[in-house]
């Protein structure tokens, strides 16, 4: 790397988005309506919802500094928090005091065909998934190098031809290490060991218990991550699987995912009695539905399906999705997180990312599993090029490869990202000094159940974002903001013109 590179390395792009379920004073899912005070959740561009009316999402605009990211999710949460009354936002990933499918609404969007569809995608994950896992929140992490640096990049790696394909292919190998060694971050970072019983709910699951009311295993760091979480595992049923080999792969795979049809969803329907059930009865109703640790991701125009987004323009930036709310920050994600993170995205972008392999695919796969459900479990050992290795060991070599990337990013040694990385070293050579085993160990001294911590941390961040209100010209941004996003749902609803069924036929059929 020389000197002009090195430079443009320090001048990356960071934005966060944050989930967290609003809920009532006895840590239960709230039933009432999204705040009409926050804005329109279809058309803010900050605060919206995810699957659940009850799940927000906060979004921030990519910032050139962590620090600066920081602070607008922190000014989003006190304004948020202003006009919540009696509710308050759960610090956790995982939910407590669900009482089943029926307790969870699916967020509404208006009466416009864009805000009809996203509801009918939701109402086809409940049919297909079950509402319960779709109110599991998390943190992404959106991550893209300065424009500046890729020009450079190009010309130190001595590849010719397209600039926008170069830009692509090597956020596709970034992508791929990635997922090779992405098992590090729920074990740095995983906050989710323990689940509330309620989660369980009419079903069974294999989880000792903590106590009556909560789950866990003894060396878990991320349930979220792991097999009770979210997955596509229709997989297996239809031999489809999203390949990360290149863009072109990728979106091939996904496009082929959304058209192939599923015996098992056609049982669902799709147009019953006159009402939608779901988008479609295909393998993937739309791309984001496929689950992945990381995604590509390109800025969608107005009505633009994501792989016709990534086919056109290429990649634009990358979402790491493994992050599990930080449960001991009240912004759900820590300054010393963001900082290891970016460090360690750089570096899994300069180490070199052949393409993916069966046997390696399974090895992924199987990784993930072992350090969500086991990861802090003494020797345990993982699958590296087809052989076992300890975790620590490995985790250990990644770290000792990253101490030069953060030392770039310090300027020099010892700021903070080489402390950052030196806290991620202690984790590692000490299992306890995990967020995962720190949340076991509170709950066994204090003789909590999950749900009696999750209440606690989240009424003590609640106070955080209370005790300090907003400067006048930072509430009158957000209060802006929330006014325009009215106003332009107000404006698609009054212009819709073609029925629902032609806007769903219209939006798959481009290419």
């Amino acid at each position: 790397m020389d000197q002009g590179e090195a430079g443009l390395v320090r001048r990356n792009r960071i934005g966060l988005e944050k989930e967290s379920l609003r809920v009532q004073a006895n840590g239960s899912i709230a039933q009432t309506p999204h705040p009409r005070i926050l804005g329109a959740a279809l058309t803010h561009p900050y605060i919206t919802t995810d699957y659940s009316e009850a799940l927000l999402e906060l979004i921030t605009p990519p910032g050139e500094d962590s620090a600066e990211t920081l602070q607008f999710l922190c000014d989003t949460h006190r304004f948020v928090y202003a006009h919540l009354g009696e509710e308050f936002l759960w610090a956790t990933s995982m939910p407590c005091l669900l009482g089943g499918e029926a307790s969870i609404p699916i967020a509404e969007y208006g009466e416009s065909n864009a805000g009809r569809m996203k509801h009918i995608y939701r109402r086809g994950l409940g049919y297909r998934y079950g509402r319960v896992m779709q109110v599991i929140a998390g943190v992404h992490f959106n991550f893209s190098m300065h424009e500046d640096f890729w020009p450079v990049h190009q010309a130190l790696a001595g590849v010719a031809g397209d600039p926008s394909d170069f830009v692509s292919a090597s956020y596709m190998g970034m992508l791929r290490n990635l997922q090779r060694i992405g098992w590090l971050i729920p074990y740095l970072f995983g906050a989710s060991p323990a689940v509330c019983a309620s989660f369980f709910k009419g079903s069974h699951t294999r989880l000792p218990n903590f106590d009556t009311h909560t789950h866990y295993e003894p060396y878990a760091t991320s349930l979220r991550m792991g097999d009770i979480g979210y997955t596509n595992a229709k997989e297996g049923e239809t031999g489809v699987r999203v390949c990360y080999d290149s863009l072109a792969s990728y979106i091939d795979s996904l496009e082929r995912a959304i058209r192939t049809p599923s015996s098992r969803y056609a049982e669902i329907g799709v147009k019953v009695d006159g009402d939608y059930r779901q988008l479609s009865s295909n393998i993937l109703q739309i791309e984001n539905e496929y689950y992945s640790s990381v995604r590509p991701k390109q800025v969608l125009e107005s009505g633009e399906r994501p792989a016709l987004a990534l086919r056109r323009r290429g990649v634009r930036y990358i979402e790491l999705r493994s992050l599990d709310v930080n449960a001991y920050h009240p912004l759900g994600v820590s300054p010393e997180q963001m900082r290891f993170i970016e460090a360690f995205l750089i570096f899994a972008l300069f180490c070199d990312s052949p393409v993916v392999g069966a046997q390696e695919r399974q090895a992924i796969d199987d990784n993930f599993l072992r350090v969500a459900h086991r990861g802090r479990e003494p020797g345990l050992a993982l699958r590296q090029e087809g052989r076992e290795r300890e975790l620590r060991d490995w985790a250990l070599e990644i770290l000792d490869v990253m101490t030069g990337f953060c030392e770039l990013l310090d300027g020099g040694s010892g700021g903070t990202y080489c402390k950052a990385l030196a806290r991620q070293r202690d984790k590692v050579r000490d299992p306890e000094a995990t967020p995962s085993a720190r949340m076991l160990r509170e709950m066994r001294e204090r003789g909590e159940g999950f749900h009696a911590f999750a209440l606690r941390m989240s009424e003590s961040h609640r106070d955080f974002f209370l005790a300090e209100s907003l400067s006048a010209d930072r509430q009158a941004f957000f209060e802006r903001l929330a006014g325009d996003s009215l106003h332009a749902q107000s404006v698609l609803e009054a212009g819709k013109h073609e029925s629902l069924d032609d806007y769903i036929a219209a939006y798959f059929a481009t290419a």
